[in-house]
């Protein structure tokens, strides 16, 4: 795809004026910021939610083509969102505005939906828990393993990261995993990782090493309520599996 060249507000060049409200689009931009503001969370197709992003960064000029192109190649909205800086860097017309402006949307939803976690029962806060998980991991071209360590009211004490990279014991020491848990005073985790593949079926490993951490558990008096495994495709309890 081709995409018209773009300027970054921050890459305003001397003797540009201030005042962009005459600039070619002008008309557009008002008509999406109109469509927004009087048809609610559906009134903008995803690519048109992302060209409405980008007005904040690019100046002048037409936001759609570059918006088409972040989709098309990191494969939907919600993967743009949470693609890395750099990944972002990596598209033709995205400046150093713009991908800030894009990271700091992904931050906000993440920090939205751990405030809906944060100081209240995680079990009792299930779906908001997987709202949680699914936007920070769900599209994470890695794997990664995260320990969520609870007080005894089931609260979140810490979202800890376990391992960058597969789930087996010569990356999660199961000794270690629940020494964590002590070292915060935590007296429960629920264990959660993400398949990049988008297929959250655990695996054979995944199973094995939820296993030998849950016994750790036992006998040390820390208790796994959980192993979560989230995917692009949905997201698996083991628990709920009857595996655990």
């Amino acid at each position: 795809m081709q995409v018209p060249q773009t300027r970054d507000v921050g890459d305003r060049l001397p003797g540009d004026p201030k005042n962009s409200a005459g600039h070619a689009g002008t008309g557009h931009r008002q008509r999406l910021r109109q469509r927004l503001l009087d048809g609610g969370a559906e009134a903008l197709a995803d690519y048109e939610l992302l060209e409405f992003l980008l007005f904040a960064a690019i100046r002048q000029g037409d936001t759609k083509p570059l918006a088409k192109a972040l989709i098309a190649h990191f494969g939907s909205f919600a993967a743009v969102l949470t693609a890395d800086p750099q990944a972002l860097r990596q598209v033709k017309g995205m400046g150093h505005a713009s991908v800030a402006a894009l990271h700091a949307n992904a931050l906000a939803a993440r920090r939205m939906a751990r405030g809906a976690v944060q100081n209240r029962p995680v079990l009792g806060s299930w779906q908001a828990l997987l709202d949680y998980l699914n936007i920070d991991m769900a599209h994470l071209t890695h794997e990664r393993v995260r320990g969520l360590y609870l007080d005894t009211r089931n609260r979140l004490i810490l979202d800890h990261l376990l391992s960058e990279g597969s789930i087996d014991e010569a990356a999660i020491h199961p000794r270690e995993v629940i020494r964590k848990a002590f070292d915060v005073g935590a007296t429960a985790l629920i264990l959660v990782h993400n398949h990049p593949s988008g297929n959250p079926e655990p695996s054979r490993a995944d199973i094995t090493i939820t296993a030998r951490i849950t016994e750790a558990g036992r006998l040390l008096g820390v208790t796994v309520h959980d192993h979560v495994i989230i995917g692009r495709e949905g997201n698996v309890s083991l628990r709920a599996k009857g595996l655990l």
